[in-house]
């Protein structure tokens, strides 16, 4: 069964540091049967509090989803990056 990852983004404190996300993001996804579904397209919010933008990444299951991540090029170095931005 698929799993997805979903990012959503509120508010961006650090444009710099969100583009040195940006740039780190891609690599760690290879290797990795990611397919993104979405990213940062024009959206509608209908329910909840706005936000800036939003990621939805498939993977095949959980398991796809968690290996990548927790792999350290992705939860290790850019993951505690986000503090450029407000997240859920």
């Amino acid at each position: 069964m698929s799993a997805y990852i979903v990012f959503t983004r509120t508010k961006t404190i650090d444009q710099k540091e969100l583009e040195t996300y940006w740039a780190g993001i891609r690599a760690t996804m290879k290797g990795h049967p990611i397919e993104v579904l979405v990213a940062y397209g024009k959206h509608e919010v209908l329910e909840g509090d706005p936000i800036e933008g939003i990621v939805v990444a498939k993977f095949p299951d959980v398991k796809a989803a968690k290996d990548w991540y927790y792999i350290e090029a992705y939860h290790g170095r850019l993951a505690p990056l986000p503090r450029h931005v407000r997240e859920n």
